[in-house]
């Protein structure tokens, strides 16, 4: 037997980080990206290496090139202790698995730490091949909550829910991770909206700003735990800059969310120390009228534009800067 699972990169619309702190956010995924797991019958549980996790190089330079691109890691941590949890939440379960190994891969095209969630869709698409290979069923609310165990507790990776709920849910979807709803429902309200109602989007990314997540999370869990008035008080804004856009989406008039995208960057702006060249990226964008922010923790920002004449101005102007930009494939 051999299955194939699928999960796709995404872009926090507007709301993030907020996710991670009882926020809330408007995520999509990125169909134009992503990590595909196969898993097939073997004698043995073989965990087989991707280009991603090779320790074999021409030269020092190509190696050093490779740790700019990819970071340390390669996905098969990843791998490793999604298999770990799955097993560990089937004997929660009381869910027997058929007594059969296997021989589990990735491939990702998914650029890698740009905030696009490539870690997470690696994940994501484990679980999948997982609970398909052995037929087993996981509620779906609850199916991001594992996900992101995964990261935060097997891997000790500072992360929130948005990506993983995005990526179970797909689509675009508008989350409420209010405390005391989830400590009722054990998860977050998830509110899928129509892909149609959203304005023209594109996306922008440049190869050379990756930062990842575990380095920009961290210090503002901690500020965060701390009390610290400031973050406290930002997170709120940002979970209501995603309120506000979700009922302007909801209304028909997703077009005008852009101004809330400005806000949402320059709260941001404002709190942390940005990469220059993360900056660089969203004032090129505003400065042909368009409205941008990041997409998740840097090195990629979603946007919004009025018309083709502005996506083509777009282009010229982001690809003088040698960054990449497309308009976003959402729905199949």
């Amino acid at each position: 037997m051999a299955v194939e699972a699928t999960a796709f990169a995404r872009a926090g619309l507007i709301g993030n980080p907020s996710d991670g702190y009882n926020g809330k956010t408007i995520s999509f995924v990125i169909r134009d990206f992503s990590a595909k797991v196969s898993l097939y019958e073997s004698p043995e549980l073989d965990i087989v290496p991707a280009v991603q996790d090779r320790s074999r190089y021409a030269n020092l330079r190509e190696l050093v090139r490779d740790v700019q691109s990819n970071g340390y890691y390669g996905g098969i941590r990843m791998m490793k202790a999604a298999i770990k949890r799955f097993l560990e939440y089937c004997d929660e379960q009381g869910i027997a698995l058929a007594d059969k190994n296997f021989s589990i891969r990735y491939r990702t095209s998914i650029p890698r730490r740009l905030g696009m969630a490539g870690s997470s869709a690696i994940v994501t698409a484990t679980f999948r091949a997982l609970m398909q290979y052995y037929d087993v069923e996981i509620p779906k609310p609850m199916l991001p909550n594992l996900i992101l165990s995964v990261e935060t507790q097997e891997l000790n990776i500072g992360a929130g829910l948005q990506d993983r709920v995005i990526q179970v849910y797909e689509g675009a979807v508008f989350m409420d991770f209010d405390k005391g709803y989830m400590e009722r429902a054990g998860h977050g309200e998830y509110i899928e909206l129509d892909p149609g109602q959203l304005p023209n989007l594109f996306i922008a990314y440049r190869e050379d700003l990756g930062e990842g997540s575990e380095v920009f999370h961290n210090n503002i869990r901690e500020r965060f735990n701390s009390g610290d008035p400031v973050v406290v008080e930002a997170m709120q804004r940002f979970a209501g800059l995603a309120q506000e856009a979700r009922d302007l989406i909801k209304a028909g008039r997703g077009s005008e969310i852009g101004p809330l995208m400005d806000a949402n960057f320059d709260l941001r702006r404002s709190l942390f120390k940005l990469d220059p060249k993360n900056i660089d990226m969203v004032e090129r964008a505003r400065r042909v009228g368009a409205h941008a922010k990041f997409a998740g923790s840097g090195g990629a920002i979603v946007g919004v534009y009025e018309d083709e004449k502005m996506f083509e101005m777009l282009e010229e102007i982001l690809r003088e800067g040698e960054i990449a930009v497309f308009k976003p494939r959402i729905t199949e």
